[in-house]
């Protein structure tokens, strides 16, 4: 009985899609190095009603990591897409970005990024792919530039802190979700709970590479803000990215 009743919640919820599956309108890249809006070699792109991440521009990836920013800021909500990685990295890549880019949470403004800033003050929803067969390199991961979280009730300052999910060696369709409800957010991957946390704050690692108008708010509760999507050197593709606002 509690299954089916959960079941018609689910069925019921009005999830609205952030991705027309056409092309990028509400959506704005910022790349390291350019200024907002400047889509560098056409790295953000929309081919077969998919958001792809490619670097077939590229004849040598330098630090050029981006962002594609949704046009609205959001505070409470559920948000979930699939994604998956394929191909090959891009030629300079860092080993560490192989099969690594990830969903960017309670971002700041991107008009407020600075145009030699690589990533904004945000909240990182890592995603990795498996490398080296039977190498462990769970996805779903915590990264924290330029903030802080807190774990079971302690500060946590580490840059990245790893979730409990598998690891995904292939170019599989994955279904990655977050719940943010109020201070406390947790990350799911194909429906299972991953890693949770509380009350994010500004400060850390990254904060001083940013705008001194972010500078000055260290310590800060980080309640709410942008969603991004992730170029750091490896392909990657995304679809059916949707959200539902939460009271």
């Amino acid at each position: 009985m509690n299954d089916e009743k959960e079941s018609d919640e689910i069925e019921t919820e009005n999830w609205i899609s952030l991705f027309n599956g056409k092309d990028l309108t509400d959506w704005t890249p910022k790349i390291n190095g350019y200024e907002l809006g400047n889509n560098y070699n056409n790295t953000f792109r929309v081919e077969n009603n998919l958001l792809k991440v490619s670097y077939d521009g590229y004849e040598n990836f330098s630090n050029e990591y981006g962002h594609l920013f949704y046009k609205a800021p959001f505070t409470n909500y559920k948000l979930r897409l699939e994604y998956r990685f394929v191909g090959e990295q891009a030629n300079g890549g860092a080993s560490w970005a192989e099969k690594n880019s990830g969903i960017m949470i309670h971002c700041q403004s991107p008009e407020t990024m600075l145009v030699g800033q690589g990533f904004p003050i945000s909240l990182e929803v890592q995603l990795l792919g498996g490398v080296n067969e039977n190498a462990l390199r769970p996805s779903g991961n915590l990264c924290t530039p330029g903030t802080h979280v807190e774990m079971n009730g302690a500060l946590v300052t580490d840059h990245c802190i790893s979730s409990d999910s598998k690891t995904y060696y292939g170019e599989e369709w994955i279904t990655a979700m977050v719940t943010v409800n109020k201070d406390s957010i947790t990350h799911y991957l194909d429906g299972k709970s991953v890693i949770s946390y509380s009350n994010p704050t500004i400060g850390g690692q990254f904060l001083d590479s940013t705008s001194e108008e972010i500078q000055a708010k260290d310590g800060q509760p980080l309640t709410g803000g942008y969603i991004s999507l992730q170029s750091e050197s490896h392909p990657i593709e995304f679809r059916n990215i949707e959200i539902l606002e939460l009271k």
